[in-house]
């Protein structure tokens, strides 16, 4: 049964701040974030691969990356944030809501990038959550969508895991760094998110617990060679 519309447009996401127990999330500001962000993924070689599926980075300084965030501070689509840890009392990544469609009550969460620092930790996990709360639960959005390059098996991976759906694969969708890109689309919808929040609820109570697990089918969201 094709379920009824009330709302005919849906507000503009722009919150200026999430908290959860594990990190703070605020709209971008250079010249408070650059340090931190700079060191957290630049300090060493070894971080420069958390660009490799990236349109941008890594730069070559201080002040190229400075001079990269002042272009995105004033941008209302996509709208940066900062992902700020308790537990390291830093900024440690970036993270956009974009693409919003507000006659549609339709929205991507993408360009995130976290050091590696806390890669595979909860930072991204609540991160996620606080957004998708904000996102469903305040301004009652129908559809958050995640899309990664095909080749990058980690944020697949991640998308699965927090709840998404796997819907399709769009070849060729667009040019990076030179290269054809193929992207791997997923989805959330409303229906689906008071049993992922759920979910979440019972991952962040219990985090010895399997969040990819929590969430039932997702683990067979993905075509069993991309799991």
């Amino acid at each position: 049964m094709t379920k009824e519309i009330t709302l005919t447009t849906w507000p503009l996401p722009a919150p200026e701040k999430l908290e959860g127990k594990h990190v703070l999330i605020s709209r971008l500001n250079p010249d408070e974030d650059i340090d931190d962000l700079y060191e957290v993924s630049h300090a060493k070689p070894e971080y420069n691969v958390l660009w490799k599926y990236m349109h941008y980075g890594p730069f070559r300084d201080k002040k190229e990356m400075y001079e990269w965030m002042v272009g995105l501070k004033d941008s209302s689509d996509p709208l940066f944030y900062t992902v700020f840890s308790k537990q390291l009392n830093k900024r440690v990544g970036m993270y956009a809501i974009m693409n919003v469609e507000p006659n549609d009550g339709r929205v991507e969460l993408g360009s995130i990038w976290y050091s590696p620092l806390v890669q595979k930790t909860i930072v991204n996990s609540e991160a996620t959550f606080l957004f998708l709360s904000y996102l469903f639960d305040e301004l009652k959005y129908r559809r958050v969508e995640w899309k990664c390059d095909d080749e990058n098996e980690a944020s697949k991976y991640a998308a699965v895991r927090l709840g998404f759906s796997y819907e399709g694969l769009f070849r060729q969708h667009m040019v990076v760094k030179g290269k054809n890109r193929d992207t791997a689309w997923f989805a959330m919808l409303d229906s689906e998110w008071p049993e992922r929040k759920g979910d979440f609820e019972r991952y962040f109570a219990n985090p010895g617990l399997s969040l990819t697990k929590l969430h039932g089918k997702q683990e067979h969201s993905l075509p069993k060679d991309q799991l």
